[in-house]
């Protein structure tokens, strides 16, 4: 999904990026409600507003980041988001967390660092701190939809996805008018590529924890950074050097222990 936002995004602006992302997991997520029966509307339909909302704001800013930046360092700044649910979840739902958590947020927040290397501590960096900034901050909004999910356990997961891309295209309609670009040739198929495997990855990572524990579930989900990796060389020659290797390995690291003692599902 990441790879294709990058490729697209070489030709279509940011919101349209977004805006075409949720039409195509609108239409495959009603569809597969519509399937099986179940009530669009919800239970909780303004908290399943809010998490759009959130949701619609972490993906905006991970897209660009993506845009910015090779997409491992994209990804693994991205990753730093189980550490914010983490936190979030203390303060929003009450789940305790301790002074071991405090510091492997402390070190996860050292391993982006490392991966950054931002000019006043490095002397020189080849990412855009602003590209850095708001990945990070993506990261933080990713932990507060990821509470709010929590919240909504009792809701269909399919519902909670077309909530997501229902509001995602409404935030973002109005600056696709505003700077409108159409799509020609291969970019129509990047485009619905986007949407397809957004729409599947959300499925499969929706079925992943439920079938398993969510230290595990979560610790599989970090093979993204390899595939980021891999895909970021194949498509845009992209080498990630010796010190994104090192930072991502204290973020994986830091989290995972975290998310061990800390669960956050």
């Amino acid at each position: 999904m990441a790879a294709m936002a990058k490729l697209a995004g070489l030709a279509i602006p940011l919101f349209e990026l977004v805006f075409a992302r949720s039409v195509v997991v609108a239409v495959l997520a009603g569809w597969d409600v519509h399937r099986r029966r179940m009530d669009w509307r919800g239970r909780e339909r303004g908290l399943l507003v809010l998490r759009g909302f959130f949701g619609f704001a972490a993906l905006t800013c991970f897209y660009y980041a993506v845009l910015r930046m090779p997409l491992a360092d994209a990804t693994v700044i991205h990753f730093m988001n189980p550490v914010f649910t983490a936190l979030a979840a203390a303060v929003v739902l009450g789940e305790h967390i301790g002074m071991v958590e405090l510091g492997l947020t402390l070190l996860s927040l050292l391993g982006v660092v490392i991966v950054a290397r931002p000019s006043f501590l490095f002397g020189a960096s080849a990412l855009d701190p602003v590209a850095v900034s708001v990945g990070l901050l993506g990261s933080v909004l990713a932990g507060g939809a990821y509470v709010m999910v929590r919240r909504l356990r009792n809701e269909d997961a399919g519902v909670v996805v077309l909530y997501f891309a229902v509001v995602s295209i409404i935030l973002s309609a109005g600056f696709v008018v505003a700077d409108p670009v159409v799509p020609t040739g291969w970019t129509w198929l990047v485009l619905v590529g986007l949407g397809v495997s957004t729409h599947f990855g959300q499925v499969f990572l929706t079925r992943g924890f439920q079938l398993e524990r969510a230290a595990r579930a979560s610790s599989v989900g970090y093979l993204q950074i390899v595939f980021a990796s891999i895909w970021g060389w194949a498509i845009f020659q992209e080498s990630p050097d010796l010190w994104t290797w090192v930072g991502a390995a204290v973020v994986v690291g830091s989290t995972l222990t975290l998310v061990r003692l800390h669960p956050t599902r």
